[in-house]
């Protein structure tokens, strides 16, 4: 089902345990023989021990367990321990062990039917949910025919985006993603994929493919198609062009921040069909989906807008997947940019209507209100009205005047 990579090799493990300030360890410090770039041997070098302190846990980080990893031997990456202008070096020892083989996987044309067989399994898996806990669910509620559309589609994707949301945090933690935010640009092309990673990213296509027939399945209106044709489209597109352009780390954090920004909004709209005093998880909702949007723009510009393009491997080269160019990286800029603006715009169009139509109810209650007050009783000289009658002020009738016959 998988197209595997021509490399396959054991898990690299360090030779013994590195500590700093040893020669055959990992320091990155000077005295000591190097060799210069043309190779014509080792240069005595002014005897200054000095070595970085960090060098060990940044070579674990980048480089234990992987195929393959580029650590650029520089200040930046390990401090100045040394006075300056002084030459520095960097020596690692590294051997395989046999902790296990890993085996990488590239995308090719067998993806194809990898998404096709997950795509009728997600079908089926939507039936289930549907049938044996959503229409349950409705019966109970009873609630009318458009609240119950919504509240199915909510349903579906409460349970899709919970369990990718958390998929991807745990991938994000095993690859060492989110404690080292600059693996995202460096080291690419990610080309060569673990075996989590490939599934998550063919099940996430699988899975927007098949909410297009579910389009005819649930028998969704017509005037609710254009909204839905438009975010599965969008998905699709982001996805396949974080999976083709070998983007995947950068992927998965957005879809992880995407997917928690849209449980938020599933469950709170769950809540205020149960019951519609529930309003306030849309505010927190609010808080988090602006939120989501500035970290999106914030980590795509620093990823692809200044990491890939400070990296060393610029250009375009089909059979190793390099598509680092100025051509490549400013149309993902601009469609992640435009997705995001246009994301804000009609969030805050729909929360300007929210405000609107609060306004009115609030003016209609105090009309309404206005019109309830009792008004007060009209008084006279002679006494006051009661039930039709005049009294007077003692609560005595008043007598009626004789008028004279002429």
């Amino acid at each position: 089902m998988y197209e595997p990579s021509i490399y396959h090799s054991d898990r690299c493990v360090p030779l013994f345990p590195l500590t700093p300030y040893m020669s055959s360890g990992v320091p990155f410090h000077n005295g000591g023989p190097t060799r210069d770039r043309s190779g014509q041997g080792p240069q005595d070098v002014p005897g200054i021990d000095c070595q970085s302190g960090v060098a060990l846990q940044v070579l674990m980080a980048r480089c234990q367990g992987k195929r393959s990893c580029l650590v650029r031997a520089s200040t930046r990456e390990f401090g100045d321990p040394c006075y300056s202008g002084t030459r520095k070096y960097l020596s690692v020892i590294y051997t395989c062990g046999p902790e296990g083989e890993v085996t990488l996987y590239q995308y090719g044309w067998q993806d194809c039917t990898t998404i096709l067989f997950y795509f009728f399994i997600t079908i089926i898996l939507h039936a289930v949910v549907q049938e044996y806990v959503l229409d349950k669910v409705n019966r109970r509620l009873h609630l009318s025919k458009s609240k119950n559309t919504k509240f199915s589609e909510s349903g579906q994707l409460c349970v899709f985006h919970l369990v990718s949301s958390v998929w991807s945090f745990y991938i994000l933690i095993t690859e060492g993603y989110v404690f080292h935010p600059s693996s995202l640009w460096e080291n690419y092309p990610h080309v060569h994929l673990r075996f989590q990673v490939k599934f998550f990213y063919l099940t996430q296509l699988a899975y927007w493919l098949h909410a297009l027939p579910e389009l005819y399945f649930q028998k969704v209106r017509k005037e609710e198609i254009p909204r839905q044709l438009q975010y599965i489209c969008l998905y699709l597109l982001h996805i396949s062009a974080a999976y083709l352009l070998n983007l995947s780390p950068v992927g998965l954090v957005l879809l992880c921040l995407q997917y928690l920004s849209e449980l938020g909004f599933h469950i709170a709209r769950i809540f205020y069909f149960t019951d519609e005093s529930h309003q306030k998880m849309f505010d927190l909702w609010a808080v988090n989906f602006v939120f989501t949007r500035m970290v999106t723009l914030t980590l795509v510009f620093l990823a692809v807008g200044f990491g890939l393009a400070r990296a060393e491997n610029q250009g375009l080269d089909w059979d190793m997947g390099n598509f680092n160019t100025v051509l490549i990286r400013m149309p993902v800029l601009l469609l992640v940019s435009l997705t995001q603006s246009w994301l804000l715009w009609k969030f805050i169009r729909f929360q300007l209507k929210r405000w609107r139509e609060f306004r009115h109810e609030q003016v209609a209650r105090k009309r309404a209100a206005a019109k309830q007050t009792p008004r007060p009783l009209k008084r006279d000289s002679i006494g006051h009205h009661e039930n039709g009658a005049i009294k007077a002020e003692n609560g005595a009738s008043p007598r009626p005047k004789k008028i004279k016959a002429p």
